[in-house]
């Protein structure tokens, strides 16, 4: 492990939504999973965020952050935006967030994408997020993630 940048658009986001003091970490092992980023950090996989992108039918992007031990169920997604859903290929990932799949952070997108949290993963302290690479993670109190992406209450989205 060891502290690195963020890669330009996120450094940036970061001091948009005044969080100048958050530390990145590179893992040479990988941080692209949930459970990879867990083993690498040392941290409970229900400590990490995973940040997964859908599309809708009408062909919008929603980024929802998940706790890292669950899966989305997209039926309760689905039902939430009264829209069908499905998750986003490679090249959707990264037209909207760029990012690529594994490295996609909470907020610093190239575009605007409407966000979703799990509940669960709200309800913790802090969390593990992506840095925009899949090696690359920092850790956030839910507070700040709460208050960055405007977003007060999660929602049950879990299998």
């Amino acid at each position: 492990m060891k502290k690195v940048d963020p890669p330009l658009c996120l450094a940036n986001a970061f001091m948009e939504r005044e969080l100048e003091n958050i530390d990145v970490f590179e893992f040479p092992e990988g941080t692209r999973t949930a459970a990879d980023a867990a083993n690498a950090i040392g941290c409970d996989i229900s400590d990490i965020g995973k940040s997964l992108v859908f599309m809708t039918e009408a062909s919008r992007p929603v980024l929802i952050i998940m706790n890292g031990a669950d899966q989305v169920d997209l039926d309760k997604v689905a039902a939430l935006l009264r829209l069908s859903v499905r998750k986003a290929d490679a090249t959707e990932v990264r037209e909207h967030t760029g990012y690529a799949i594994g490295g996609v952070p909470p907020f610093g997108h190239a575009k605007p994408v409407e966000t979703l949290i799990d509940k669960k993963l709200l309800a913790k302290k802090t969390v593990w997020l992506a840095a925009g690479t899949p090696k690359t993670v920092f850790e956030l109190k839910t507070s700040d993630l709460k208050r960055v992406t405007g977003i007060e209450t999660g929602v049950n989205i879990a299998l």
